[in-house]
C-alpha cells in the first residue's frame, strides 16, 4: 500500500558482504526495506574477482577496491528501489566519506531451486552490480593495518567483537575512529 512495485528498470542490484547480511546487526534495515517493498533478496553471490575483505575499528567490515588481492568474497544480493538505495547510502555514510558505492562483478554462489512461474524475477548467474567499498581516503592504510590479510566471508567469527554504532564513543566521528584504528599498532 502506498508504494510502487519494483521493476528491473527502477532497481539497483546491491551486493552486501557484512552487517547488512541475514543474521547480522544491520540486517534489520534490509528487513524493513523488504517489508516496505523497497528491496528483495536475490540470492547468495560471490565476487568474480578476488578482493580483500577486512575488519576495521569495532570489527566493522570493509571491502577494499583492490581486485586481485584477497579472496572471492561471498555475500548476499538484493534488488533495491531508489528509496531503499537512499537509505542504504545513508547507513553506509556515502555523503560523509565512509564508503563509496561502485560496480563489482558477481557470480551466483549456490544453485537455488526455481519456483514455478518465478523465471522473470530470477537473479542472473553472473552480473555487474553495486557494492560499498572502503573510501579511498583510508583504504590503503586499512589494508596495511590488516597486514595484507583478509577473509572471504564476514561470518560470526569475524563479527565477534563488533560494536553497534550507538554503543561506540559518540564524541568521535566514524572517520576519527578509522584514523585511530589505522594508526594503532596491530594485534
Amino acid at each position: 500500500m502506498g508504494h510502487e512495485t519494483m521493476t528491473p528498470a527502477t532497481t539497483t542490484l546491491v551486493f552486501t558482504y557484512g552487517t547488512l547480511k541475514r543474521g547480522f546487526s544491520n540486517h534489520v534495515l534490509m528487513q524493513d526495506l523488504i517489508r516496505s517493498g523497497d528491496a528483495s533478496f536475490k540470492g547468495v553471490y560471490q565476487t568474480l574477482d578476488k578482493y580483500p575483505l577486512v575488519c576495521g575499528p569495532y570489527r566493522v567490515p570493509f571491502l577494499l577496491n583492490k581486485p586481485g588481492s584477497g579472496y572471492h568474497v561471498t555475500g548476499e544480493l538484493y534488488a533495491v528501489s531508489p528509496r531503499g538505495l537512499s537509505r542504504l547510502d545513508e547507513l553506509e555514510g556515502i555523503s560523509r566519506g565512509h564508503y563509496i558505492r561502485q560496480p563489482i562483478r558477481l557470480a551466483a554462489a549456490e544453485e537455488e531451486e526455481e519456483e514455478e512461474g518465478d523465471l522473470e524475477t530470477e537473479a542472473p548467474s553472473s552480473c555487474v552490480v553495486e557494492a560499498y567499498y572502503a573510501h579511498k581516503s583510508y583504504e590503503e592504510e586499512l589494508w596495511r593495518r590488516n597486514r595484507g590479510r583478509s577473509f572471504g566471508a564476514y561470518t560470526e567469527n569475524e563479527a565477534r567483537g563488533y560494536v553497534k554504532r550507538n554503543d561506540r564513543p559518540q564524541h568521535l566521528s566514524f572517520l576519527d575512529h578509522i584514523r585511530i584504528f589505522v594508526s594503532s599498532p596491530c594485534d
